[in-house]
């Protein structure tokens, strides 16, 4: 439960920065059989699946090192669950990830990270 508590805090905190940056979101935490997406947001009309990732610190590598390919094919395959179920076949998309290193106050978004 703990962990779990963290990643609402991280992703919190991500939501507000794509509020900030212009972005509508659309869903947080969607779950399926596939896996999870953290946000969903629109912005320019095109769809991001954002992966949030934090940690307190870079003692143990960099959050974004946990989006691993394995992570990576559960994200598509949740995404293109979101598309089924939405009938949003016909909007461009892509997948970003948002790292946050607490120590640092540090918010780094890798758009179209893979």
């Amino acid at each position: 439960m703990y962990n779990k508590n963290k990643g609402f805090k991280y992703e919190k905190i991500a939501e507000e920065y794509l509020l900030a940056k212009g972005y509508k979101i659309l869903e947080v935490n969607f779950a399926s059989r596939f896996g999870e997406i953290d946000i969903i947001g629109q912005k320019d009309g095109r769809l991001h699946f954002v992966e949030v990732k934090g940690r307190k610190n870079t003692e143990h590598g960099y959050p974004r090192e946990a989006v691993t390919p394995a992570k990576q094919k559960k994200l598509r395959s949740a995404a293109k669950y979101y598309f089924m179920l939405k009938e949003k076949d016909d909007y461009p998309c892509q997948f970003d990830v948002i790292e946050i290193i607490l120590d640092s106050r540090e918010l780094n978004h890798i758009e179209n990270a893979f």
